[in-house]
């Protein structure tokens, strides 16, 4: 039954994903990929919070299904990541490439490392 608990993560996650890009990039009037650098952050710090929630055994294998594999696995989105990235690197906009790249793979540790830090002090 591990794989119904991704699947119905994976189910809200994706739309989830979809909706938020849509809202985020709608937002902003640039070529920059706002909304994946979005669900992507949030996607790192939910997953953060969770793996400290295991951790300290205030979540269950089942959650860490549900929400860890399945909902960020489809909210946040590497594939997205590098096919925006590669996109402005060839159009032309290699500045915005690199600091796409940047400052996800920065955004994204440092809201996983929070996420953790929260869980350590709701729950260690």
């Amino acid at each position: 039954m591990n794989w119904v608990c991704v699947l119905i993560g994976a189910a809200v996650g994706a739309p989830l994903r979809y909706l938020t890009d849509r809202a985020v990039q709608g937002r902003h009037d640039s070529v920059f990929p706002w909304g994946t650098f979005t669900v992507n952050v949030v996607g790192c710090l939910v997953l953060g919070v969770l793996t400290g929630a295991v951790t300290y055994g205030a979540a269950s294998h089942s959650v860490q299904l549900l929400v860890g594999t399945g909902l960020c696995g489809a909210l946040s989105t590497y594939s997205t990541f590098s096919y925006e990235t590669l996109r402005l690197a060839e159009t032309g906009a290699r500045f915005l490439a690199a600091a796409n790249a940047a400052a996800s793979v920065a955004a994204g540790l440092g809201a996983a490392v929070t996420g953790a830090a929260v869980a350590q002090a709701v729950w260690g």
